[in-house]
């Protein structure tokens, strides 16, 4: 489990084929490795990879094709990536409780400056629309965020709005966003849980 509060945005420093997914090695900056061992889980934009091999400053995860087919910005080099390592029992719980589990790709349709913030607008297909509400939590790309607007469409899709802070900006690669750009959703655990136990009630 994650918060996703981002750590570190490192970067992916080499791909490699790896029974047809990839094996890729991160670069961090200020990632603390120290206490990471083989086998751990840290996020990378959202997606939750297990180490295989780490120094100080870089590790190595294997993504297979599949996860390869429904997320994004994992297979460039170069391309930067949120990073965080799995939560402690003990850890502060900052954000919301993320999986690590990409559960489809949204859309960038605008990010405008507003002054003292940025607002992000996405758009969520229809198979997430239902579960993503003003004033809950989803996950874009690791980072935990909060809902400021949802409109629907008669698709069945929804677009829906996030004010992010500079801090947030800062400490992510969301601000490398454009229009036009696909996003890692992660829609709240909650939410798919309340789903489940009113489908169960209503059969």
């Amino acid at each position: 489990m994650f918060s996703g509060i981002i750590a570190d945005v490192g970067h992916i420093a080499k791909a490699g084929d790896r029974d047809g997914g990839l094996r890729l090695e991160i670069a961090t900056r200020a990632l603390d490795l120290g206490d990471v061992q083989t086998g751990d889980s840290i996020a990378v934009n959202g997606v939750c990879l297990t180490v295989i091999e780490h120094t100080a400053d870089r590790f190595t995860v294997d993504v297979s094709r599949e996860t390869l087919n429904c997320t994004e910005g994992l297979e460039a080099i170069g391309a930067p990536v949120n990073l965080e390592k799995a939560l402690r029992l003990a850890d502060r719980l900052g954000g919301h409780l993320v999986s690590g589990h990409v559960d489809g790709l949204g859309e960038v349709t605008g990010f405008s400056d507003l002054g003292e913030s940025w607002k992000l607008d996405i758009r969520a297909p229809q198979a997430l629309a239902k579960y993503i509400a003003i004033k809950g939590s989803v996950t874009i790309n690791g980072v935990s965020l909060t809902v400021n607007r949802v409109a629907d469409d008669l698709s069945g899709s929804c677009e829906f709005s996030l004010n992010l802070i500079p801090h947030t900006l800062a400490m992510t690669n969301l601000k490398n966003l454009t229009a036009g750009c696909r996003v890692n959703l992660e829609v709240d655990l909650i939410a798919r849980y309340v789903e489940r136990m009113l489908s169960v009630q209503h059969d």
